[in-house]
């Protein structure tokens, strides 16, 4: 089946007093492009978790984030007290010994001292919250994977329907095709015909025309396009990886066949088929850009 590069996947799992955010967005791509915004507790897990990135989700531009959220009283900044207190003996000391008069408001006064608000603790990434936070990243990843099914479903609907339509617009050739010749033949010959002078081997004109007719020729065109619009059915129908660059290359062979059918349509109304058939074609490629 067919998976989408377009994808979205959001979790959030919490861990004592925090709340664990991952994010992962992806978009079309030649190959994995990937952006990640990490949550510096979790920094030191980089490498693995684009390893795990890159395993799962194989190609696309990827937007991946993780970041935490803290309660506010448990994020609040500390104050040092005995710091505090320190000081405000000092500057008692100070005020009592020089006569410089006391602060009036002196918790202004002290909150602005170095290092009374200063955060000290250092944040240890520990195993618990790391698989933890693994539960949230896979969580993620899993949702993102269910994204791009729904969206490679759509496609593979898509796909489908133009494929059959180009299937049908090739039927749609025949009559035309077999009309051709007698026409062709019709016009050399009143073209002759406008020369009285000119006598012409009848014998000599039949082989010509076979030569002319066989170069116009669109069998084998019909033959190869019309494996190719299966072989492209086929492949939908494939599980594993790379199945978006192998309907990009057989979009690529529908197209050729179709150009030397076009170039060797000679009648206005199959030159008309053969643009309706590189339209459809058109759309598949466009969309074939985003097919995993």
């Amino acid at each position: 089946m067919i998976l989408s590069m377009t994808g979205y996947g959001k979790a959030v799992v919490a861990y004592k007093e925090k709340k664990i955010n991952v994010e992962v967005k992806s978009l079309n791509s030649k190959s994995l492009d990937l952006s990640a915004r990490i949550a510096p507790l979790y920094r030191e897990k980089e490498m693995e978790i684009r390893r795990l990135l890159a395993q799962k989700l194989e190609r696309g531009k990827v937007d991946f984030s993780l970041w935490v959220e803290k309660e506010s009283t448990v994020d609040a900044t500390p104050i040092n007290a005995a710091l505090v207190e320190n000081y405000y003996k000092q500057i008692k000391a100070i005020s009592e010994s020089t006569g410089i008069p006391e602060p009036e408001d002196w918790f202004t006064t002290l909150l602005r001292l170095p290092d009374v608000t200063t955060k000290t603790e250092v944040e240890v990434l520990d195993e618990e919250e790391w698989e933890v936070a693994q539960q949230a990243i896979n969580e993620a990843i899993d949702k993102l994977t269910d994204f791009r099914k729904q969206e490679g479903a759509a496609l593979q609907k898509k796909f489908t329907e133009k494929i059959d339509n180009i299937a049908n617009l090739l039927k749609s050739i025949e009559p035309f095709e077999k009309s051709r010749v007698p026409k062709i033949r019709e016009k050399i010959i009143d073209g002759l015909k406008q020369i009285p002078e000119v006598d012409y081997d009848k014998n000599r004109l039949e082989q010509e025309l076979i030569y002319y007719i066989e170069k116009l020729d669109i069998n084998e065109e019909k033959q190869r396009l019309t494996n190719h619009l299966k072989y492209f059915q086929e492949t939908m129908k494939e599980s594993g990886h790379g199945i978006g660059k192998k309907l990009g290359f057989i979009a690529q062979e529908m197209g050729r066949e179709i150009n030397t059918t076009g170039s060797k349509s000679n009648q206005a109304e199959m030159q008309n088929i053969v643009v309706k058939m590189k339209d459809e074609l058109e759309q598949i490629k466009e969309q074939v850009l985003n097919a995993l």
